[in-house]
Parts: C-alpha cells; sequence; structure tokens
C-alpha cells in the first residue's frame, strides 16, 4: 500500500527551535556584561542547568513530561490554556522565570535579584523575536502537498505551540490535520495519540509516515503503532540501539525520495 498520509513534528524538524532558544540565550546572557564582566557562554550552562533541576522539582513535571513540554519552554511560554494542570504552570511561571536566571547568576558568582527578575523578562521577548524554518522546509512541502495528507503532530502546550504558528503564517496551510499534545491530553510516543492522528486523517497505520528528529518520542511513537518512520538527524546523532527508524535523512529535501522507493516498493 502506497503512502497517503505524511505526519510531520514541529520543533526542530520543520521549525528550527534550537536556532531561536539558542539566539535568545545569547542575548539575554551578552546583556548582563552591561552590569558585569562575565563569560556569557558560562552563564547560559548555568541557567539551563538550573531551569532543569527546578522545573523537575515543581509538582507540575510529571504532566509536562507526559505531555512534552520541556524547561526552556517553560522559561518563556504564558501556558493560557484550559486545564488545571496549565492553570498551575502560569501560575508557576513568571516565579520560574525570575528563579532560573537569579540561580544561574549566582552560580557564576552573581547575587543579584533584581537583574535576575529582568533576565527573566528578557528572554521571552528575545525568544518570541525569532522564527526560523529550514530551508528545506517549504520546497519539502511544496512536493508531499501535491499528493499526500500533511499533518503536524507535535508535543507541547496548545498555547505556547500554537503562539509558535501564528509566527509561522506560512506553515499552516499546508498542513490537513494539526494536532498538539496538550489538547489531546497525552504526547508522544504514546501510541494513543497515534492512533488519534491516524483516524483524524483516516489512514491505516500503513498509509502513514512520521517524519521527525527524536528517537524518544516521534520515532518510537510511531514504532508502536506499525508505522513507517523517519529520522531527520541533522546533528548526525549516535543510532539507538533499542529505537531503529525505517529511514534516517540529515535534511528533508532527502524525504520526498524515501517516500517514492516506498510507494514504488509497493505497487511491485
Amino acid at each position: 500500500m502506497t503512502i497517503k498520509a505524511v505526519i510531520f513534528d514541529l520543533d526542530d524538524t520543520l521549525l528550527w527551535d534550537d536556532r531561536c532558544v539558542k539566539e535568545a540565550f545569547e542575548v539575554t546572557c551578552e546583556s548582563v556584561k552591561q552590569h558585569y564582566d562575565i563569560d556569557s557562554v558560562k552563564l547560559e550552562e548555568a541557567v539551563r542547568q538550573e531551569a532543569r533541576a527546578l522545573y523537575e522539582s515543581y509538582e507540575t513535571f510529571e504532566y509536562t513530561k507526559n505531555i512534552g513540554i520541556n524547561p526552556f519552554e517553560a522559561l518563556w511560554g504564558n501556558f493560557n490554556d484550559e486545564n488545571e494542570h496549565f492553570s498551575r504552570l502560569k501560575q508557576i511561571a513568571p516565579e520560574y522565570r525570575k528563579e532560573a536566571w537569579t540561580r544561574g547568576l549566582k552560580v557564576i558568582g552573581i547575587d543579584d535579584l533584581q537583574l535576575g527578575e529582568t533576565l527573566g523578562e528578557l528572554f521571552p521577548s528575545e525568544r518570541r523575536a525569532r522564527t526560523y524554518v529550514y530551508d528545506a522546509t517549504y520546497p519539502t512541502l511544496d512536493i508531499l502537498k501535491e499528493n499526500h495528507k500533511l499533518m503536524l503532530l507535535t508535543n507541547g502546550s496548545p498555547d505556547i505551540q500554537n503562539e509558535k504558528l501564528a509566527a509561522l503564517p506560512k506553515l499552516t496551510p499546508y498542513m490537513d490535520q494539526i494536532m498538539v499534545s496538550g489538547s489531546f491530553g497525552q504526547g508522544k510516543p504514546s501510541p494513543a495519540i497515534f492512533e488519534h492522528a491516524m483516524s483524524l486523517l483516516g489512514i491505516e497505520a500503513h498509509e502513514g509516515i512520521m517524519v521527525g528528529d527524536k528517537l524518544t518520542t516521534d520515532i518510537k511513537g510511531a514504532l508502536s503503532v506499525g508505522m513507517k518512520c523517519v529520522w531527520v538527524n541533522r546533528k548526525n546523532m549516535e543510532p539507538s540501539d533499542k529505537i531503529k527508524p525505517d529511514y534516517e535523512i540529515k535534511e528533508l529535501n532527502e524525504l520526498h525520495e524515501v517516500i517514492e522507493s516506498i510507494n514504488q516498493k509497493a505497487l511491485l
């Protein structure tokens, strides 16, 4: 059976989220040099470490882990979602941002609560100022859209993910379906979210293919329901002994040939 639908992850598959976050960190950390003589790289490392530890200490951590919301999204997201867990995250977020940056400053020897609060508000504005897609994103979607249904299946808070999509008005018209884990109640790699995605597309597992950058969510989830999957490995990461994608590509412009080869074999 030929491939009828292509399901895409969003962050670091179509949207270059790592770059957005990295640049926001760099600008925010560099701003500290107006007040102190610091190593901005060491500050970024410290804030990232402190943010992770603090994030994992909250009672919301298990929920966010299940839905797929990472510590750095909580450093800029508002969580304006209708859900008791998200309501709690919305309450926590302002203090979390301030505390993460204040603790990071302390690690490099700066005890400045006011600066920590300032940085906690600067980082979100810097993150929102950046939206990058990969060079091959739109050309790839142009080709695939002609003969396939396309779907976006992304982990995260609906509020945050929809804010990212609002900054990408060219992207959403390509998609026949958009599904965010926070709206569904479970995140990738749960088989349930993939099964629901298939029902929305009206396909069986063998008629779809999942494309994503994370083995532990995108690839593992697709394999759990018997769907073919493509690992986008731009960073030349080491393969996993436990999670083995059907295909591996370095850039999205290789995807069309992969799908064509699958379709040709199906017609033999």
